[in-house]
């Protein structure tokens, strides 16, 4: 028997990251085979095809992989490649629907959410470039969903996933590949390699912190196998499916292992963290942590060192609550600098149209056009290839950055959990505000506009608006809004903040004391502790 009678369940709805519930909702009976029949049938069926599929290691993902395959061969699938073990990192999987030719692939992940059976869990579905399904497909799964009859499922035991090779599994092969191979070897072809070992071997010091996470089996076997850093270079390098308790979310709240260790005494030369899922990064060097507007820009600038990049860039990309520090060396190096609403498949259409080569977000992603999606260990090894080539330290090179583009101080605030309407109750009273807030002066700064963000893409013509409110005061700073939806219980509001200075004085500033002017005004305008009553963010960055 393939064919299974079920019923819809309210809210699948999938976010720009897929779908992401608790795990336990997942769990429930007919709750994921569902959404995943529903997604099949969005994409114009699986028969005869050849998809991807892993995930980040979280608890239940291996048993949701064997469920997937059984409903995959009832569909028709030709071949599923997956993990073994179910492990794929996001970036990975993203490689190997490009390097297989595959319709698509599954990822299972909640990316730098905790995992565990009270945690959560997500599903989503990336298309044949490898990148995210667009905003029609996920539609049409959500419609899909909500009138669903049956499923299909085949009857039989579940696929050993474990030992790397080929089965047959009803009509179709399941193919166990090595998670780490192909992506590792693909790492050799963009970077010099040599010149990693040779900095290593000269006592370059490193600490990769994997969070227990998927990138801990890339990290080994890239920074201590195949460059020869120390063993222990990278640590809490075991996935586990809770994550071992820990919050894989590589920022400086999460990751404070990792931070204490930068900013104490004997600190590596170099520090980075990666995400649940590996889509992710956070850079620091010795007493100094790098913020991912930072990054980008600093990659944009040195990119033609690294061979994978040395005949030059395309051109780049970030989203719109990004810095605009990566808009300053764009101008310099005559590359069209494109702002687009968060979600990495805006990007993916902008690459897939030969548009840019590097891009990011503020939320520590960053990535190029050698995947569809945001790449940590990717942006870890330009990090490292630009510091053998520049023989300089990390804060060297900020420094030298700053004083030659001025410097974008910039913070976000998370205010996590909050109640759906409350948030949304706040952002509509600040939009039906917006034509009194021009001209009005808050703690020395003048309002020179307010809007809410929307985006024309230049490739496909599909507009999207409602994307974040932005207050923008005279001279350059600004302060946006918006609510993400990465989360799995109530609204997270994000508030980014930035301030420019274009130097030479004033840039050493810590950057919440130099935001400390737009941190009060954005308190004056929007109400946020009146509103909520938060003493302050759950988490800055």
């Amino acid at each position: 028997m393939t064919r299974h009678a079920t019923s819809p369940f309210e809210g699948q709805k999938p976010g720009t990251s897929g779908l992401r519930k608790k795990t336990k909702v997942f769990m429930q009976p007919r709750y994921l085979e569902n959404f995943v029949q529903a997604t099949f049938e969005a994409i114009g069926g699986v028969a005869g095809q050849t998809l991807v599929l892993g995930g980040d290691g979280r608890y239940f993902g291996a048993e949701a992989a064997r469920i997937i395959l059984k409903m995959a061969a009832a569909n028709g699938a030709a071949r599923v490649i997956v993990g073994q073990g179910a492990w794929l990192s996001t970036p990975a999987a993203s490689h190997l629907i490009r390097a297989r030719g595959a319709m698509g692939g599954i990822i299972l992940s909640a990316s730098h959410n905790p995992g565990g059976p009270d945690e959560d869990f997500g599903v989503k579905y990336n298309m044949g470039n490898g990148g995210p399904a667009p905003e029609t497909v996920t539609a049409a799964i959500y419609a899909l969903s909500q009138e669903i009859t049956e499923y299909h499922c085949l009857d039989v035991d579940d696929p050993d996933l474990t030992v790397v090779g080929e089965a047959q599994l009803g009509m179709m092969v399941v193919e166990v590949v090595d998670p780490v191979e192909a992506y590792a070897d693909m790492m050799e072809t963009l970077f010099d390699f040599n010149a990693l070992r040779a900095m290593f071997k000269a006592g370059f010091r490193m600490r990769m912190d994997s969070m227990c996470a998927i990138t801990g089996p890339y990290a080994v076997e890239i920074f201590e196998r195949r460059l020869g850093a120390p063993a222990g270079t990278v640590t809490h390098a075991t996935p586990l499916p809770d994550f071992g308790g820990m919050h894989p979310d590589p920022n400086p709240t999460w990751a404070h292992e990792l931070m204490a260790e930068m900013m104490g005494d004997d600190a590596p030369d170099f520090g980075a963290a990666s995400d649940g899922d590996g889509d992710r990064n956070m850079v620091l060097g010795a007493g100094i942590y790098v913020s991912p507007s930072d990054s980008l820009a600093v990659l944009a600038a040195n990119a033609h060192l690294v061979p994978g990049y040395k005949k030059g860039l395309k051109g780049v990309a970030r989203s719109m609550p990004t810095s605009a520090a990566v808009d300053r060396v764009a101008a310099e190096m005559g590359l069209v600098c494109y702002e687009t609403p968060t979600g990495w498949k805006f990007f993916g259409n902008l690459m897939d149209a030969g548009r840019v080569s590097l891009c990011g977000e503020e939320s520590f992603g960053t990535g190029s056009d050698h995947v569809r999606e945001k790449d940590g260990l990717w942006a870890v090894l330009m990090w490292l290839n630009i510091l053998a080539v520049r023989q300089m330290s990390v804060a060297e090179i900020m420094q030298d950055h700053w004083a030659h583009f001025g410097r974008n101080y910039y913070s976000r605030h998370d205010y996590e959990a909050l109640p759906v309407d409350q948030a949304e109750a706040m952002l509509g009273d600040l939009r039906a505000r917006f034509g009194a807030l021009t001209g009005a002066r808050h703690e020395g700064l003048i309002v020179e506009s307010a809007d809410e963000f929307s985006y024309r893409d230049p490739v496909d013509g599909s507009v999207s608006e409602g994307q974040g409110f932005r207050i923008l005061f005279e001279g350059g700073s600004r302060v946006v809004l918006r609510l993400s939806g990465t989360g799995t219980e109530g609204a997270t509001l994000r508030v980014y903040m930035e301030r420019y200075a274009p130097g030479p004085d004033g840039l050493d500033h810590d950057p919440q004391e130099a935001l400390g002017p737009i941190i009060k005004a954005t308190e004056a305008i929007v109400g946020i502790r009146n509103r909520t009553g938060r003493a302050a963010p759950n988490v800055i960055t």
